[in-house]
């Protein structure tokens, strides 16, 4: 992201080199309005500090060769959470946003978030001890998780699907913060996704890009001019309640008629193909209960080339591909990245719903976005949620 125009000229320097990777002072008064001593006597204050250090020559451009400057990689550690319906995952990451280490949990109907914040807890002081980082050396950590949220407050409001019932209104930030006692900062897990994804991928500069995550339920995030869209709320998933079948069906009763999460995501491709088999459809399904069938299940079968399975996820995947080309025409960004379980179940999901969607965008030069599957994947929530801490940090 942009380097925060309220943030200190140490800190935007700072987010500059660490979003570049390597920067000489040349760089950087092309980017900053400062004179060239007052840039030396910065450089020189941030290296005493070890905030940044040395890291080689660039290249002559007639003189002397400049000397490259990055930002110190162990400065200080950095953790990522992602917060999920299906999984949950606690990342350890250098300054220089390298995953050290990661550690995942299944989303139980035992999995309360008491249980989580304890698992977090023992899962951070083991990946400190095992890594010889002192807590000293941590400078917080930050959660992507499934809204709607308060980020403000640090709650995770009302979200649904989590398979144990306890998941709302949960003061996460400071069940954490109680634990581990360093800052924890909270935001919805597409924007994380995309802050993370966006960083993967700097070296084409994309700055108008669209993330959209097809799961459990269909969540988007937009990042404009470099900065994450936010409205009034924290609700993610709202994406999933755009109309694209009027009086069409509704997902389990609830939302909107015809909604796109009664198409695409991951309980309504279940509830189809159980639908399907009672009715006596073939399928290498078909030796199991429908009530037994599972994405996990309806996964193994695509990959084995099942008719049935294949012909559903197809039909998702076009859904998932009207939803796109509606937000493309309305939003227009210049790179979309598709995440989640159905969009990595299989390379058909990903192709059709990018050819669907190519086919119904207001055709037009400035209108025909790169897709993409992203760079991160399954790490995007929580190396996103590292790096929104970091963006937030104040530098002295």
């Amino acid at each position: 992201m942009l380097p925060h125009p309220n943030a200190s000229i140490k800190k935007q320097v700072y987010d500059r080199i660490s979003y570049l990777g390597t920067a000489s002072k040349a760089d950087l008064l092309n980017d900053f309005a400062l004179t060239s001593s007052s840039m030396t006597r910065l450089l020189d204050d941030m290296s005493s500090q070890g905030l940044i250090i040395a890291s080689g020559l660039g290249t002559s451009k007639g003189g002397r060769k400049p000397i490259l400057f990055q930002c110190n990689p162990a400065y200080r550690y950095l953790f990522g959470l992602e917060i999920s319906r299906i999984h949950s995952s606690l990342g350890l990451y250098d300054m220089h946003f390298n995953l050290l280490s990661m550690t995942r949990w299944i989303m139980d109907d035992r999995m309360t978030p008491p249980l989580l914040a304890d698992h977090v807890a023992d899962s951070a002081r083991a990946l400190l001890s095992e890594h010889g980082i002192s807590p000293g050396s941590v400078l917080g950590l930050g959660i992507g998780a499934v809204g709607p949220l308060n980020s403000e407050r640090g709650i995770i409001l009302e979200p649904e699907h989590f398979p144990a019932a306890s998941w709302t209104n949960v003061p996460i930030c400071e069940m954490l913060e109680a634990r581990l006692e360093i800052p924890v900062k909270l935001d919805n897990g597409a924007n994380c996704a995309l802050i993370g994804e966006h960083r993967a991928l700097k070296s084409n500069n994309y700055k108008h890009i669209l993330y959209v995550h097809a799961g459990t339920t269909i969540r988007f995030a937009m990042m404009s001019g470099g900065h994450i869209v936010r409205g009034a709320s924290g609700a993610e998933g709202a994406l999933g309640q755009m109309i694209i079948q009027t009086n069409g069906p509704r997902l389990h009763g609830k939302g909107n008629y015809g909604a796109l999460e009664a198409f695409v995501s991951v309980p309504a491709l279940e509830e189809r193909v159980r639908t399907q088999l009672k009715i006596g459809r073939s399928s290498l399904l078909a030796e199991i209960s429908p009530e037994q069938v599972t994405f996990a299940s309806l996964s193994e079968a695509l990959q084995q080339g099942d008719k049935l399975v294949t012909e559903q996820f197809t039909e998702s995947s076009a859904y998932l591909g009207i939803g796109l080309a509606n937000l493309i025409n309305t939003l227009h960004p210049e790179c979309v990245v598709l995440g989640g379980p159905l969009v990595r179940a299989h390379q058909l999901v990903f192709d059709t719903s990018v050819e669907v969607a190519r086919k119904n965008t207001y055709p037009s030069p400035e209108n025909s976005p790169f897709f993409t599957q992203g760079y991160l994947k399954e790490e995007a929530v929580a190396t996103g949620a590292a790096i929104m801490l970091l963006n937030d940090w104040y530098v002295e």
